[in-house]
């Protein structure tokens, strides 16, 4: 950890960035000391990424200042900032998944001696670099071998290899598991004593608190302020990264109709006897731990998945899907939790994501009626406040939150009458997750039943009218609004409760 007293080895004034008429940045300054752990944080969009590529050698500033142990430095390349000590590791890990860890430790700079790479020395300075972050491994074991944690660890351990002094570190855990985050924070800890600065961007607020020596927020692309770890809170911290105060609290949103789907005794690979009604106008959350059966049962009620017996009613009708197309056109809509892989398709603008499953019902003879489209478009775009330069710009230039509130306004243009969201806030920062439960309360208002499966107990405690609590595939509990709590969850979903299933 650093002390006031440690020397500065990172200074950046007044950057900015535009790109075409779109500021990322707006002179925005920040300074780094000898082994400090420094997180920075902000919304999506708010110019993280754009100010690490910058300091990376990734992209061009367009003004400013930046200064590496008090000598002004401006990098074209990824080389010339590594060459100068600073190391990027991005939340989408840069490896060559066939090659071995050795050549992705030393790739571009393999010793040689008369012409021939000098394999007997690069395992040894590779066993001593994953030495340094307490990664033992074969180095001749293939990258695609390893886990992501220690793919990770081995990004590292390249950044130690060229004797980088900063190492930038982009949503380093987005993809870790509790036990590899605890790890990866041990190595931060040690890199920090040893003097090695540490840039940490994440919106995880709760681990910037625990990590952090400092705290720099951004939004919008400007500077908002940085504090000490000491001064700050989880509240304070939110309130200057989204300009006003969150909170994660129940709000009445109307009372449910009559029961739209009802399940009985619904038995499948991973889930058994399941039990449950969904009203219009409810939010019916499902929690429970991973491999607890919540997602394996609603993918065989949407027809994704085989069911061996039990019965599904939809509006009085007994149903039986065998695809999930036969679920759509009877009125219901999934939103998956991974929308890049599952949902969207990246590449493609934003108006065709937005229409896709409407496009058969917008035919114009033998194309497609762009006039209807373009109502239905700017229609959910004003509606779910989704914010975009054009609708015909890819999807993959929206933020988190507003890629997702695109997958919804694909399904909302089918008007279903069952709704089921996957982890809604994945992925996505706390002003649109704000957003999202904000949209996710309107649509119950206005009587789509809504089933909303997260692992996220307080986004349970916050959204349910009443609460599927499962453990090893079955019920555990379905609890009403009054009896949901962390407590109480946990103690159903890890099989502890001593009462009966409703109790």
């Amino acid at each position: 950890m650093q002390t006031t007293e440690s020397p500065i080895v990172l200074g950046v004034e007044g950057l900015t960035k535009s790109f075409g008429g779109l500021r990322a940045l707006a002179g925005v300054s920040l300074e780094v000391r000898r082994g400090e752990v420094h997180a920075v944080v902000g919304e999506n969009g708010a110019g993280k990424s754009t100010l690490m590529k910058i300091l990376g050698g990734i992209i061009a500033r367009d003004s400013g200042h930046t200064r590496l142990e008090g000598r002004e430095v401006s990098f074209s390349t990824p080389r010339e900032a590594i060459s100068a000590g600073i190391a990027v590791i991005h939340q989408e890990l840069s490896v060559l998944p066939t090659l071995d860890v050795v050549e992705n430790l030393f790739m571009g700079r393999m010793p040689t001696r008369r012409g021939r790479i000098r394999w007997d020395l690069l395992e040894r300075q590779s066993r001593a670099a994953l030495a340094e972050v307490g990664l033992e491994i074969d180095p001749h074991r293939p990258m695609n071998q390893l886990s992501i944690s220690q793919r990770q660890l081995v990004e590292i351990a390249k950044a130690l290899s060229i004797s980088a002094r900063l190492i930038i570190m982009d949503e380093p855990n987005s993809s870790l598991s509790d036990a590899e985050t605890e790890r990866l924070f041990a190595v931060i800890g040690s890199l920090s004593a040893r003097g090695v600065s540490i840039i940490y961007v994440s919106h995880k607020i709760d681990e910037v608190l625990r990590i952090s020596d400092r705290i720099t927020v951004l939004r919008d692309g400007a500077l908002v302020g940085t504090v000490s770890r000491a001064e700050a809170t989880a509240a304070s911290v939110i309130r200057m990264m989204v300009g006003r105060e969150l909170t994660r609290e129940y709000v009445p949103h109307g009372e449910p109709s009559d029961v739209v789907l009802t399940v009985r005794g619904l038995t499948g690979d991973g889930f058994s006897d399941v039990t449950f009604d969904l009203r219009g106008g409810e939010i019916l959350c499902f929690a429970g731990l991973v491999g607890s059966g919540r997602s394996e049962t609603w993918r065989a009620i949407f027809g994704a998945q085989r069911r061996t017996s039990g019965r599904v009613t939809l509006s009085g009708r007994e149903v039986t899907f065998h695809a999930p197309f036969q679920a759509i056109r009877a009125g219901l809509a999934m939103v998956p939790e991974d929308r890049k892989k599952l949902s969207l398709f990246m590449d493609h603008p934003v108006w065709f994501n937005v229409t896709l499953a409407g496009l058969p019902g917008m035919k114009r003879g033998a194309g497609i009626d762009r006039r209807r489209v373009n109502e239905v478009v700017k229609s959910f775009i004003a509606s779910l406040s989704i914010k975009l330069r054009s609708a015909d710009e890819p999807v993959r230039n929206l933020s988190g939150g507003n890629q997702q509130k695109t997958v919804l306004a694909r399904w909302l243009a089918l008007a279903p009458k069952v709704l089921v969201i996957v982890e809604p806030t994945h992925g996505i920062d706390l002003g649109a997750m704000s957003d999202v439960y904000v949209l996710i309360r309107r649509l119950a208002r206005s009587g789509i039943a809504i089933a909303l499966i997260s692992s996220e107990l307080p986004e349970v405690i916050a959204m349910a009218d009443r609460a599927v609590v499962m453990y090893e595939g079955r019920v555990g509990a379905i609890l009403e609004r009054g009896r949901i709590d962390e407590e109480r969850i946990m103690a159903y979903a890890t099989g502890t409760h001593n009462g009966a299933a409703g109790a």
